[in-house]
């Protein structure tokens, strides 16, 4: 079953949306990557793909923040009283899909090199998709390297949930969970791992010499 059907399922849709109008609805993170070096005081991009919600035209905000040890990043939707029916079946209903988007996190402060984790609500498999921001709880999706001067931009951490599949060329890719753009995949390289439905994946983007697949971006895995 495709991810985003399943969430679509999951959310126990087929209900109209009929609440009070300007609404905030949070979600969780379900991948994330950036930046591993940067400069102190640099303010960064970061990847961040999350589940939609049942809503017309919402308004996505990363709600990025920092302090002393992390960035955390809180995401959330706004919206109107949209009175629309959500589902996963065909028919005039509306979609739920994962969106790809992103947030700047805020310049960090370094008088020498540190590390500070990166962090989001994570989804929780156990529950529905339609957690409340009680069930949102937050955790580590890796660490940025801050540092005063010279940092390398050429490599990216990324962490979350992916599936690990077999292009029709037979090629080991990642692919964040719910994105199905041609180009979302991203080889490995390490291509006798094995493949799976949906993990948690952690790991770095990188320029290799020797091209994988016919690439060189690259994709590696450093934990189960």
């Amino acid at each position: 079953m495709r991810p985003a059907m399943f969430a679509a399922t999951a959310l126990g849709l087929l209900v109209a949306c009929d609440e009070p109008s300007s609404k905030v609805d949070p979600v969780s993170v379900q991948w994330m990557d950036w930046p591993a070096e940067v400069n102190a005081g640099q303010p960064f991009r970061t990847r961040l793909v999350v589940w939609g919600i049942c809503a017309i035209n919402p308004q996505f905000r990363p709600g990025a923040s920092a302090n002393q040890t992390a960035v955390t990043f809180a995401p959330y939707f706004t919206f109107e009283d949209d009175h629309i029916l959500c589902a996963a079946a065909t028919g005039n209903a509306f979609v739920v899909t994962a969106l790809d988007t992103a947030g700047i996190a805020p310049g960090l402060l370094a008088g020498s090199p540190r590390t500070y984790e990166m962090r989001a609500p994570m989804p929780d498999f156990t529950y529905h998709f339609d957690v409340v921001a009680a069930r949102l709880l937050v955790s580590a999706y890796g660490t940025v390297m801050v540092r005063p001067s010279g940092a390398d931009p050429s490599r990216r951490n990324a962490g979350g949930y992916a599936s690990l599949e077999r292009d029709s060329q037979n090629c080991l890719r990642v692919r964040p969970l719910g994105v199905y753009a041609p180009n979302a995949a991203i080889a490995l390289d390490d291509q006798a791992a094995a493949g799976a439905a949906a993990a948690l994946v952690r790991g770095y983007i990188y320029d290799a010499a020797t091209p994988i697949c016919g690439e060189t971006r690259l994709f590696h895995r450093v934990t189960p």
